[in-house]
Order: C-alpha cells, then structure tokens, then sequence
C-alpha cells in the first residue's frame, strides 16, 4: 500500500516562472525524499515599474510517505 502526501509552498525567481518551478523542485528535493510529482497551483509576478521584478509560484508536491521508517521517538 502507497500513501501520498501533499506539501504546498511557494518558490521565487528573478528569471521566469520556469526557473522559479525548477529551482523550488530542486530544494525541496534536498529535504523531501520520495518526490512523485507536482502540481502548479498558481503563477504571479511582482511589478517594479514596467518591468517584472520576481515571479512567483505556488506548487503542491507530493511525495511517498516510507511506511518501513523506524520511529526513533
């Protein structure tokens, strides 16, 4: 049996919304173990004059529980 689990949260890059998707992944790929897929919730950019400053994006990763982990509590 598979349990999933859903994490939001939010990623930033001064490059594009791809960049920011990607770097997000990758850091949260160093603490989550189990990464199975991930789902864009939302896409937005801060303004700074005319121009786009930061982009924004909010993702749900979800990622395998390990039901083998021994509880060291």
């Amino acid at each position: 049996m598979d349990i999933e689990k859903h994490l939001t949260i939010t990623g930033t890059s001064d490059v594009s919304w791809k960049d920011a998707i990607v770097k997000t992944i990758n850091e949260a790929s160093k603490s989550i173990d189990y990464l199975t897929g991930v789902k864009i919730l939302e896409q937005r950019a801060k303004i700074d004059g005319n121009k786009i400053s930061e982009y924004l994006v909010d993702l749900d990763l979800c990622f395998l529980i390990d039901l083998n982990r021994k509880d060291d509590r």
